[in-house]
């Protein structure tokens, strides 16, 4: 045993590894053991990060957060009624755990899995834990997560637990302790994923020193488990998510694209004859397991909560007939309760006949006499909150108490409150966290950290990611190392002295090749893929309008000029001011189709998401700044250029799937819509003087009009030019034909020879502006033209997305 002069010692010579950190107040707990020694890689750690300096060290974390921008990592916080996007908070450093550590905790976890599971079967099947007086009675029936619709329900898949979540803290004593479990919709495996790219994008030659084991074999022994419960049937796997306005909804995205999943939302689904299936752009398709990421009581509206928006009536008598496998189970969430805490010890005793591996923090359910007694009589140290409540005490800073903290008039209510609804409070023992190096003001700082690690059920049993990521706190306080109160998260680097074997989700040689329907695509996020294409035309053709509209505005500097006031009328009924330099409608069609494009991140490429974001902010940045004529004529064209990257890495980038025809129609349909109504207005009696050649600027044809016509070509060519040239990709006969070649190749789109009724109407336009001439499209024939487009696409929502 050291001395504390000896292990002050260790402490100043770990924290003279890292050069220029001098002020750092002590060594973070994790870094030393109970000895006071340096526990295993952290000393070739801060020596790798010492060699590098304060400098490098900047850069490379830089480097890091600026992946985590382009790849658009964020989680949503909220803010009382509002909620907002906020880049992931990385904290650079890792937290290193040794693999024979790591080996006990794996140990652990695997036990209180498959004991959770057990109390689980027991609690919505034969009751036995509360007729043996195990656990007691009220914590199941007054529980909000307790689903009476669920009791005698056996999952199809056998197990009611796949996918689990543990929030560990370490002990004064260098010993693990469960600080909560997750088992309601476990969240971060994604972001823990992020983690592990973005920390070694910044360190990858430290990374590939430090024989760092990987993640990617926990996530492929998962993927293989599902897909093996799904079957050799028709049925899929899905993750069902609450939607986008979810704080961790781009891991659910994320996720689905790792792993291969289709993303789902309640309103995808429909329960047909017993059997949920996908509303797809082919019709009901099939679907045998749900890996649901939202809380159970939400999933089904007629069973559950009758106020749910997000869920799918049936769902819960889908379970019962045994068609669909919930991952997990609905109802497991009840595992979450504070106060079952308190009964893990003796549960763990008389179900396996075994202590607890990885103890609980000290957990005293008010209920019983002797402990409520014990809670009153120690109560200021305890932390008091909710029995019933289901997140960790030390972030639930409403409905827990810190007892000790409390003045004379508080401290008397809640002892009152004790003694008569003892049954609703459970005490806890007060939480000191271990402390985690924390890179903040060029200086590693100790700040308090608890461990999520994730277990999943595979085919040989439960298995333990080997990593998981670190929550470490913005300031000393235990209660900031929650996101939403500004904590950030570390990557976790479980370590080993040899080499460990590379992993990752390649298929291997073995593995039988599946391909997914091309009509496997969910009819919703058909709809956004449209949406999105229509409003990146929309955004296109009024850019290229403004652009117009200020340069000539530069040129006359009189905004009273006949075709500058004509314009601003064209666009004033498009719902856009022309008088404003960065009009509120186009800034409302960009985040239209920001917001059309979130609803598909999972099938959207990280690249295009990053370009359609980089339009966003620089439009909203011009909108402070810009002045009328040239400066925004000079803004239209920035933006063009931005648009056009964000269109060609879409178009170019994406596999000629359902998807990309869907965003294709949008496209087309919207400019179809846009260029026959500048066309109608531009070229009617009584245009003004160069309104004909500001309509060749809106529709990107001046160079081509005076290669192909006369210098002295009258109206007609502007409209054989925009309207029926079918070479030109910017006239309407054009963007027709190509409607009709991408609905004819929709599912559905030509049956037994018969044309769907989208393709015949695209049909019938299309032959319509065959055998016309420049001089039959008058005005109101081509506002009819553009309302004859507006109505093929309703004919596509009916075949596709009702």
């Amino acid at each position: 045993m050291k001395t504390r002069n000896q292990r002050q010692a260790s402490k100043r010579g770990a924290s003279r590894l890292v050069t220029g950190y001098s002020s750092l107040p002590g060594v973070p707990d994790e870094m030393l053991d109970a000895a006071g020694n340096l526990r295993p890689g952290w000393a070739q750690l801060i020596g790798a990060l010492d060699d590098l300096g304060p400098t490098e060290l900047a850069s490379r974390f830089e480097r890091a957060d600026q992946y985590l921008r382009d790849s658009g990592v964020y989680y949503r916080k909220y803010d009382g009624a509002d909620s907002k996007e906020r880049g992931w908070p990385l904290a650079h450093v890792p937290l290193l755990i040794d693999e024979a550590e790591w080996a006990t905790i794996t140990r652990g976890l695997t036990q209180r899995a498959e004991l959770l599971e057990t109390i689980v079967a027991d609690i919505y099947g034969d009751n036995e834990l509360v007729q043996r007086g195990l656990l007691p009675a009220e914590l199941v029936a007054r529980n909000s997560e307790f689903l009476r619709p669920m009791v005698g329900i056996r999952p199809a898949s056998g197990h009611f637990l796949h996918f689990c979540a543990f929030e560990l803290g370490r002990g004064p004593d260098g010993n693990w302790w469960v600080l909560g479990d997750r088992t309601q919709a476990p969240s971060g495996a994604g972001f823990a994923l992020e983690n592990r790219v973005a920390t070694t994008r910044a360190l990858s030659d430290i990374y590939g020193k430090m024989h760092v084991h990987r993640l990617a074999g926990f996530f492929r022994g998962f993927r293989d488990e599902l897909n093996s419960i799904a079957g050799d049937s028709d049925g899929r796997v899905g993750i069902l998510t609450p939607g986008q306005h979810n704080e961790t909804y781009f891991e659910h995205a994320y996720i689905a694209r790792y792993l291969g999943f289709a993303l789902l939302e309640g309103e995808d689904l429909v329960v047909d004859r017993g059997r949920v299936m996908v509303r797809t752009v082919s019709g009901l398709k099939p679907i045998s397991v749900l890996w649901r990421r939202m809380d159970a009581s939400f999933a089904d509206p007629l069973e559950l909560r009758y106020d749910s928006h997000i869920g799918t009536p049936g769902l819960t008598e889908a379970v019962r007939q045994g068609t669909i496998s919930m991952v997990n189970a609905l109802g497991s969430g009840i595992l979450e309760t504070r106060a079952f805490a308190a009964f893990m010890p003796n549960l763990c005793r008389a179900l396996t006949g075994s202590e607890l591996e990885l103890p609980t923090i000290a957990t005293w359910w008010c209920g019983g006499d002797t402990e409520r007694r014990h809670v009153i009589d120690n109560i200021d140290t305890m932390m008091v909150g909710s029995a019933f409540a289901t997140g960790l005490a030390i972030e639930d800073t409403k409905g827990t108490v810190v007892a000790g903290s409390l003045d004379a008039e508080e401290r008397a209510a809640l002892l009152s409150r004790l003694e008569a609804e003892g049954g609703a409070f459970v005490g806890q023992e007060q939480v000191h966290l271990s402390t985690a190096p924390l890179y903040e003001g060029g200086k590693l700082e100790p700040r308090p950290m608890t461990l999520r690690v994730y277990a999943a059920r595979t085919r040989d049993g439960w298995t333990i990611m080997p990593g998981g990521f670190a929550r470490i706190g913005s300031t000393a306080d235990s209660s900031a190392i929650a996101m939403q109160r500004g904590g950030q998260a570390a990557d976790v680097w479980v370590v080993s002295s040899q080499p460990v074997e590379r992993v990752t989700l390649l298929p291997r040689d073995d593995e039988k090749l599946v391909r997914v329907s091309a009509g496997s695509l969910p009819s919703r996020a058909a709809d956004n893929l449209i949406w999105l294409g229509r409003y990146a035309e929309r955004c296109e053709a009024t850019i290229r309008i403004l652009r117009a509209y200020n340069a000539r505005l530069a040129e006359s500097s009189n905004p009273s000029l006949p075709i500058l006031k004509d314009t601003r009328a064209y666009l004033d009924g498009l719902g856009v001011d022309a008088s404003k330099p960065l009009p509120a409608g186009l800034l409302a069609a960009i985040d239209s189709a920001v917001h059309s494009a979130s609803q598909i991140r999972d099938r959207f490429s990280p690249d295009g998401w990053l370009a359609l974001a980089d339009l966003r902010k620089t439009a909203r940045a011009f909108a402070t700044r810009v002045q009328p004529g040239d400066d925004a004529t000079r803004a239209m064209t920035v933006l063009l250029r931005k648009l056009a990257g964000f269109s060609g890495l879409v178009h170019e980038n994406m596999y000629r799937f359902a998807g990309w025809r869907f965003l294709e129609i949008g496209r087309r349909l919207e400019r179809g819509i846009q260029i026959s109504g500048a066309v109608a207005w531009l070229t009617r009696k009584g245009a003004p003087e160069g309104a004909l050649d500001l309509l060749l600027e809106a529709g990107d044809s001046v160079m081509t009009h005076r290669r192909r016509y006369a210098v002295s070509a009258g109206v007609n060519s502007y409209i054989d030019l925009l309207v029926l040239d079918p070479l030109n990709p910017r006239s309407v006969r054009f963007q027709i034909a190509e409607l009709h070649k991408q609905l004819e190749r929709l599912p559905g789109g030509v049956e037994d020879g018969h044309l769907s009724m989208a393709a015949k109407a695209a049909l019938s336009l299309d032959t319509d502006l065959r055998v016309s001439e420049p001089e039959d499209l008058t005005t109101p024939r081509l506002n009819r033209l553009g309302i004859d487009i507006g109505n093929l696409a309703g004919l596509i929502a009916d075949a596709y997305f009702v």
